[in-house]
Order: structure tokens, then sequence, then C-alpha cells
């Protein structure tokens, strides 16, 4: 498992109203490469291929990965440069959002 606190803050905030999406900045030419590791990491959420540095990089100015963001129910930017996972911060941050 190469993403443990990833994937226990997505149970611990299951039923909650939070979404957890991941995008992929991988090339195109690594697109099935991508889809087995999302298969055998059995990664939950939202997952989406961005087929490279693409527009949603240059938006929000994401110059490398991971970078974790963080937006309320109506798509508004929260963070940007949210903590990681394994900062309970992030934790708190999803919570207190979700009770909005």
């Amino acid at each position: 498992m190469k993403f443990p606190t990833y994937k226990k803050l997505e149970k611990e905030m299951h039923g909650q109203d939070v979404l957890f999406l991941s995008v992929s900045v991988d090339e195109q030419k690594d697109h099935q490469k991508w889809k087995d590791f999302i298969a055998s990491e059995e990664l939950g959420g939202v997952q989406l291929f961005a087929s490279g540095w693409s527009d949603i990089a240059k938006y929000y100015n994401i110059k490398g990965i991971p970078r974790f963001m963080v937006f309320d129910k109506k798509g508004n930017i929260v963070s940007t440069d949210a903590p990681r996972p394994s900062n309970k911060e992030l934790k708190l941050l999803l919570e207190s959002e979700a009770k909005k």
C-alpha cells in the first residue's frame, strides 16, 4: 500500500459530505500504467487522468506533486496548498468544511 494515510483518511471521512478527487498528470503514454496502478492500489474517490501538465496544473499553479487542495461545497477554493493526509490538520479542515 503506497498511500496508507490517504486511504485511512478517506475511510475515516466516509459518510461525510466530502469527495476525494485525484488528478494524474502522467503523460498519455503511461495511461494504462496509471489505470493498473489505480486498480492495484484500490484507490477510491474520483480518479481523473489529465494527460500531462495540462490546464489544471497551470490554473492552480501546480509545480510539483503530490499537491493537496480543498474546495468548499460550491467549488470555491479553501486551500490550494492544504496539509498532507498525514497531517491531522487536513482532517480537521475537511470536517469543518463538511459541516458548513
